[in-house]
């Protein structure tokens, strides 16, 4: 007979569990969540104090059978899931199906945490276990109530108002705000131009540039200079005055420190590895993931890293002891601050229950362990080492050095440089940072300059600039701005983001977020409509409440009613009150040229278009930004071919996804085919072994993969193929798959084969640090 049986959410966690517990435990994995609500209306019933409909979800069911058999021939059951609300909601629902199969009887039932997967760590949470938290779990249920409610309410309303197969979210929503207001402002942006001019001047051997900072006795701001005349004006009597040289005026030095950042939690894991990765925040939650659950070193499974899913950034004190210690000896005592630093979390709704991410042990140094790990978790695994050595350094001093040098009575230039004298933490890690104007010029350094030595002008330039908008949200500026406002807790970022991808509200463009004309549509409809629900400040504070019940300071049933009864009122009023067209159409004030009733802005299959309010009568259509005249100028004809439908004239069309062609007698013939010829993947066709497969995209802008000989060949698929044989049916194709749980993988594309191995990912393009790094 088994004495205990310990479960676990992922089997990788389980088969690191089990080395460290030995053979007096059984540890199974629940495979993630073992029950969810029911998915139709009602399985929330706001009526009876919001009772919850549950169902076991189909693909885990084995696992629960498994893990009820293995209970019968157990004493104890220790629920060892993750150490946060999704965590003891998954060991509160497994509970539930067992105490509903009746097994629990006479059994011992301990619920057991730890934030990080080490033998210390894992035996002493089993030795000393605590029961299940209701609070923890009221909290997980209010949460996926409020959800649940808006989903199956605002979804359906879309699906009425904009188009089918749309949703909102309680927190993806105030996302969505924030990429479109961004765009809108970008749109609204008027661009100002304005001059700067620059003295390149020398001493000593040295060249250096210094800025004009003020002219005629008048300090200059950044429109001092607003057109090349009055730029090129002031260089020729800047030029006259100096007359080949200017005079030092003063000298400034200053000494400064530069402190280390916190060490990470989920957020600043997230931003930093998009910014020196160039990770998605679901590509870097998978890899800590795997980190944190075990990587065999060599015969030995170990948890590289803490729980990665924390808003702390707070290290046990034996942590910050080890690391100390590390740094005295790897680095010198010198580099150790006289105290250990702390540090004091800045999001709002923060929640300092868990450390911050950090690794296990500070002597697992990245070089030592490259070898056993993927390049995902290499590269992942050193920033999250280098950032916790780092926290716990000496600061970084800094010597600056501003000059003002003289050019004739009431012009000065300002040349500014700096040294780092130590580096200190600096020697080890740097943060990035996002779209920063003014970055500082360290390493750039003066020559030694005395008041009153004259210095050679060689010349100056006076340039050209133009103020620029506010730069589109990357994942990481995206996901630093979700946190300031509070909005979702830390495990959600990942899946915020990518919902509003798979939804196709936003796309990206050189890893920013755009948002498509579909995301503009629900945007408005929501935020005229349902402003509450979208308003930062209401979505942090219903964080709030949760933080609340979680704690055992307020009962989730009242505050599940104050939210419920206005947001029903809303939605039943908005069905009867608001008709598809105040959504999907916005009138201008321009006339239709064919027959005068006025123009509107219109979404259609393929995105937002003008037309004609008096459709189907009229049918004037133009694309959104082009005007009358262009829309009336005559199409481009396709010479010498004719539609093999109906004969008609071929035409050069324009479409959501570009240029096509197509037939010129549409809509009565809906004809279409590609402007250029599809990229060919060199791939042959493993059915026909005629023609080779080609990249295509669907009409609604979806890629696959198809044969060059269609429609004599109909073979495609969705994933990018690779010429490679499946090593389990022969199959002569193998396609690129990637999932949020498996991430990418080689899979057989045969639904009768389940051939699957994991595949190198491909990087993305380098980002600013790593060029930077490349050019250095």
């Amino acid at each position: 007979m088994t004495k205990n049986l310990v479960i676990v959410e992922s089997p990788a966690k389980a088969k690191t569990i089990k080395k460290y517990l030995g053979k007096d435990f059984e540890v199974l994995a629940s495979y993630g969540h073992v029950r969810d609500l029911l998915p139709k209306e009602g399985a929330v019933d706001p009526e009876h104090d919001f009772a919850m409909r549950y169902q076991v979800i189909d693909r885990n069911a084995k696992h629960v059978d498994a893990i009820a058999k293995a209970l019968k021939k157990a004493d104890a059951l220790y629920l060892a899931t993750d150490p946060d609300r999704e965590g003891e909601a998954i060991s509160w629902h497994l509970y539930e199906l067992l105490k509903e199969r009746k097994l629990l009887k006479d059994k011992e039932v301990g619920r057991v945490v730890f934030n990080e997967i080490t033998k210390g760590a894992v035996r002493d949470a089993v030795a000393h276990p605590r029961e299940l938290s209701l609070d923890l779990i009221n909290a997980q249920q209010a949460r996926r109530a409020l959800d649940y409610l808006v989903g199956f309410n605002l979804s359906p309303l879309l699906w009425k108002k904009i188009r089918r197969g749309l949703s909102a979210g309680r927190v993806q929503s105030p996302a969505l705000r924030m990429i479109v207001e961004r765009e809108e402002e970008i749109e609204r942006f008027q661009s100002r131009e304005y001059w700067s001019l620059e003295a390149d001047v020398s001493s000593k051997g040295q060249n250096f540039a210094a800025k004009l900072t003020q002219y005629a006795g008048d300090k200059l701001n950044q429109f001092s200079v607003e057109d090349g005349d009055t730029a090129h004006d002031w260089e020729r009597n800047l030029l006259k005055a100096a007359d080949g040289r200017l005079t030092v005026d003063k000298v400034e030095k200053k000494q400064r420190r530069r402190n280390p950042a916190a060490p990470f939690t989920t957020s600043t894991l997230q931003q930093e590895a998009s910014r020196k990765l160039g990770y998605t925040a679901q590509r870097t939650m998978r890899t800590a993931q795997q980190l944190y659950e075990g990587i065999d070193l060599g015969g030995e499974t170990v948890g590289l890293i803490t729980y990665m899913r924390t808003d702390s950034v707070n290290l046990a004190q034996e942590a910050i002891g080890e690391i100390r210690d590390f740094i005295g000896q790897r680095y010198g005592s010198d580099n150790i601050p006289k105290e250990p630093r702390l540090f004091k979390t800045k999001a709002k709704n923060a929640q300092e229950a868990h450390e911050a991410i950090r690794p296990t042990g500070i002597t697992h140094v990245p070089e030592s362990i490259k070898g056993y790990l993927s390049k995902d978790q290499a590269k992942l695994y050193e920033l999250i080492w280098k950032r916790t050595v780092a926290c716990q350094m000496i600061h970084a001093t800094i010597d600056t050095v501003g000059v003002n040098l003289v050019c004739g009575e009431g012009n000065v230039f300002r040349a500014n440089g700096s040294t780092v004298v130590n580096p200190g933490f600096m020697a080890v890690y740097q943060e990035s940072v996002d779209d920063k104007k003014d970055k500082e010029e360290e390493g750039k350094l003066l020559p030694p300059l005395l008041e009153g030595e004259k210095v050679d002008l060689l010349g100056i330039r006076p340039e050209q600039h133009f103020t620029e908008p506010p730069p589109r949200y990357t994942e990481a500026s995206l996901v630093k701005t979700l946190e300031e406002h509070g909005i979702g807790r830390p495990s959600t970022y990942a899946s915020i983001i990518s919902t509003l991808q798979q939804r196709e509200y936003v796309e990206m463009d050189k890893k920013r977020f755009i948002p498509t004309d579909v995301g503009r549509v629900v945007n408005k409809f929501l935020t005229q409509h349902f402003t509450n629900y979208v308003d930062y400040d209401f979505t942090a504070k219903l964080e709030d409440e949760l933080d609340a019940i979680s704690r055992g300071e307020a009962e989730w049933v009242p505050i599940m009613h104050r939210f419920w009864k206005p947001f029903h009122e809303l939605v039943e009023d908005k069905e009867k009150s608001v008709q598809r067209k105040d959504v999907t159409q916005e009138e201008l004030d321009e006339k239709c040229p064919k027959c005068g009733q006025p123009l509107s802005i219109r979404l259609g299959r393929r995105g937002r278009f003008i037309g004609c309010t008096a459709y189907p009568e009229c049918d004037y259509t133009r694309n959104l930004g082009e005007s009358a005249d262009q829309a009336a100028t005559e199409p481009e004809k396709v010479e010498g071919r004719t539609c093999p439908k109906c004969d008609s004239e071929l035409i050069i069309r324009s479409g959501r996804y570009g240029k096509f062609i197509g037939c010129s007698s549409y809509p009565k013939c809906r004809y279409i085919e590609p402007l250029e010829k599809p990229a060919d993947t060199g791939v042959e066709c493993p059915e026909c072994h005629k023609g080779s497969l080609l990249e295509r995209r669907s009409r609604s802008g979806k890629t696959f993969y198809s044969c060059s000989r269609y429609p004599d060949c109909s073979y495609a698929v969705w994933s990018p193929p690779v010429a490679e044989a499946c090593p389990k049916c022969h199959w002569p194709v193998l396609t690129i798959k990637t999932t949020k749980r498996r991430g990418t993988e080689k899979v057989c594309p045969r639904k009768e084969c389940d051939f699957a191995e994991p595949a190198e990912e491909k990087d993305e393009e380098p980002t600013e640090d790593e060029q930077r790094k490349a050019a250095n």
